[in-house]
């Protein structure tokens, strides 16, 4: 019989969740595209419609160029990308940029 809430793997393999389904994983070679938005005074721009275009490539590509640029002008920056559950949102902030760089040898 088994438990209520323990996944049924745990239980003799007899199908139900995987395991690995919550387990933290990146893949770094997902497509990714690193933007830029505007700026003036190292501030962004309020009366343009987005950010352009720097880098198309993976998301460890974009990830290492926006770790190059300078940490002044981080925020000016994104990663936009496909979601991957439990880490990874469609656009990466400056912060979880930086937390992936870190983490990017343990996921």
């Amino acid at each position: 019989m088994q438990r209520k809430g323990r996944p049924k793997e745990q239980d003799g393999g007899k199908g139900g969740c995987p395991m690995a389904s919550t387990d933290p994983h990146v893949n770094f070679d997902a497509p990714a595209i690193l933007c830029k938005w505007p700026s003036l005074n190292n501030e962004r721009r309020a009366a343009v419609s987005g950010p352009y275009l720097l880098v198309d490539g993976t998301l460890d590509e974009c990830i290492r160029e926006f770790m190059a640029k300078p940490a002044s002008i981080r925020h000016l920056y994104e990663i936009h990308t496909s979601p991957q559950p439990l880490l990874v949102s469609a656009i990466l902030p400056e912060e979880i940029v930086a937390e992936l760089a870190r983490l990017r040898d343990f996921l």
